[in-house]
């Protein structure tokens, strides 16, 4: 029975694939799928089957009886739950063996406003009857990297999020505890709240930035309503500067923060130290 990768040619995906080769999946096992075949030939060259699944209008052709799927949320907000119906939907009528799902954080309780349509999802999956697991994925600690770019070039971080702390991990480690809970077995109806080990604050996050780049780095910590101009002044549009103060608000209520627990048990090691993904990115 194959284990099929939906949006494998996404940041997440992407890194799934090879978490499973890495596992000692036989690359005919493993179907990467996605809009575009062409955007997975560097998968065909391994050996890995390649098809086309658009969550719009997803072949019918794709799933089979006895197939795990690896459904990864969608990217278009306001569209994810039809789309991702469409993939439950077309797994139920195929017999898939089990579907796992990448959500959100705390998605029945957190007031991220993307936490809705992960809860719809998660409705539709119960109600499908299909055997499944719930990865609720915490925030990716790549969501900084713009961040660090600019303070390598200004020596500011801009937050108003002050004392919150954010349970950042790599996407390779989210991607290697899908690749094991894909794997293993036991993970029917398991709902895994994934975080990094350590919380780091917006604070820490410029010390940790100076240390890499060498040089000092400040932290300009805001209200919310200077956070806003700062943006705006900067040339930002005013809902893109809204969604940015919105964030660091949630993270200042301690969204983005939960106790370590289930990400570093399922891949079997710590989750990777922010400073050792900072130092990635200026390497």
């Amino acid at each position: 029975m194959s284990i099929i990768v939906t949006a494998a040619t996404g940041q997440l995906g992407r890194l799934v694939v090879p978490s499973l080769l890495s596992r000692g999946v036989d690359p005919d096992r493993i179907v990467a799928t996605g809009r575009s075949t062409d955007r997975l030939a560097g998968f065909a060259d391994r050996g890995v089957r390649v098809a086309e699944l658009d969550y719009t209008k997803p072949a019918d052709d794709v799933i089979s009886a006895g197939d795990t799927v690896l459904l990864i949320s969608g990217s278009e907000l306001g569209q994810r739950v039809d789309q991702h119906r469409n993939v439950i939907e077309l797994a139920q009528s195929a017999g898939a063996a089990r579907i796992v799902y990448t959500s959100l954080l705390r998605a029945d309780s957190t007031t991220l406003p993307i936490a809705p349509e992960h809860v719809a999802t998660e409705e539709i999956l119960a109600a499908s009857g299909v055997p499944h697991t719930i990865l609720r994925n915490g925030w990716y600690s790549e969501n900084y990297q713009q961040t660090f770019a600019q303070a390598a070039q200004s020596g500011v971080v801009i937050s108003s999020a002050g004392d919150g702390r954010v349970s950042g991990a790599t996407r390779a480690d989210f991607a290697e505890a899908a690749a094991a809970v894909l794997t293993g077995d036991g993970h029917d109806g398991a709902v895994y709240e994934l975080a990094g080990d350590t919380g780091f604050t917006m604070r820490e996050l410029a010390d940790t930035f100076a240390a890499v780049l060498g040089r000092p780095v400040e932290l300009q910590d805001l209200t919310s309503e200077e956070h806003h101009a700062v943006l705006v002044g900067a040339g930002l549009d005013d809902p893109t500067a809204g969604f940015l103060v919105a964030l660091d608000r949630h993270t200042a209520d301690g969204e983005l923060y939960a106790e370590a627990g289930d990400l570093s048990r399922l891949i079997g090691r710590p989750t990777t130290p922010l400073a050792d993904t900072v130092a990635a990115w200026n390497a």
